[in-house]
């Protein structure tokens, strides 16, 4: 009988799941603040004192100001590279190839921990900067009280609600579904007869993502890619205002290199990736414009 050597097979990698970017939105957050020429910036912050009487015979009240910066430094340094055998390449029906390996890179790797690190650090920030971090176990009675209570809590600070985010798993997001007290409209007619009962909204909060509960931890390990720490508990919500905080990737590097470009690597093909980012808050807002609910 002759023996088979040559295994002929199809080279489609099925598109993967719930491979979005969730914390997009607060990369872009006080667009004004760019991180040129260095790894630190200094973020000013003004105080002034308010009005006195006027006494109309005499002249103005003398008032007071402080202004000081908040030093903040980009602390995300990440780097790949893969060597690629040309037989690789051709023995696997392009299933190993640099475009293959990019791709997958990037949707197992690269935007799942850019998520981690992201949340996990604001996370930090906002416990650092004093901001209001509840340990309560959320249920389906008491869910909607607590994010009604920090709502509240913005609006009464002038946090202005149509701009904040509501961050939660989606575990929590299957508590506000099915939350004592919610409103919902069943709509059974028409085309279909669908029951809809997705929460789109929630009152004056601008925007709801769903996070996948493994990139929503208090903190990671990322000696090698990304792995929950030992220390790290599960965020169930977070509700902030994107423009009390400043997350940024100053540096982004993709490359690819032939065979014979590089002595190291010989006659295989090169891929380089490399990421310098970070995430911090500003301290006087993100005090009084972020609430998280997470696990003790």
């Amino acid at each position: 009988m002759p023996l088979n050597y040559v295994t002929t097979f199809g080279n489609v990698l099925r598109e993967l799941y719930g491979q979005e970017l969730f914390s997009d939105d607060l990369y872009h957050s006080n667009e004004d603040i760019q991180i040129i020429n260095t790894k630190d910036l200094k973020l000013p912050t003004l105080s002034v004192s308010g009005y006195k009487d006027h006494t109309r015979a005499a002249q103005f009240n003398s008032g007071t100001y402080q202004n000081d910066y908040q030093l903040v430094s980009l602390d995300h340094d990440r780097d790949i590279e893969f060597a690629v055998d040309p037989m690789d390449v051709d023995e696997t029906n392009q299933v190993v190839s640099i475009a293959n390996i990019q791709k997958r890179f990037e949707r197992t790797q690269a935007m799942p921990e850019l998520d981690c690190y992201t949340f996990s650090k604001l996370y930090t920030e906002a416990v650092r900067a004093g901001a209001v971090v509840d340990h309560t176990a959320l249920t389906e009675a008491n869910i909607l009280g607590k994010l009604d209570d920090d709502m509240v809590a913005l609006a009464d600070d002038g946090v202005p609600l149509e701009r904040c985010v509501l961050y939660l798993t989606n575990g929590t997001h299957k508590l506000l579904k099915n939350a004592q007290g919610i409103e919902r409209e069943l709509n059974v007619g028409g085309s279909g007869n669908r029951i809809d009962r997705r929460v789109y909204s929630l009152d004056d909060i601008g925007k709801i993502k769903k996070i996948p509960s493994d990139r929503f931890m208090t903190a990671y390990n990322f000696t090698d890619g990304y792995a929950v720490a030992a220390s790290g508990k599960q965020i169930n919500y977070i509700l902030v205002d994107p423009e009390a905080q400043v997350s940024r990737v100053k540096y982004s590097y993709i490359q690819m290199f032939e065979p014979g470009s590089d002595s190291r690597t010989a006659d295989r093909y090169l891929y380089q990736n490399r990421r310098f980012n970070g995430t911090f808050g500003i301290d006087e807002l993100l005090a009084k414009s972020c609430r998280i609910n997470a696990a003790s």
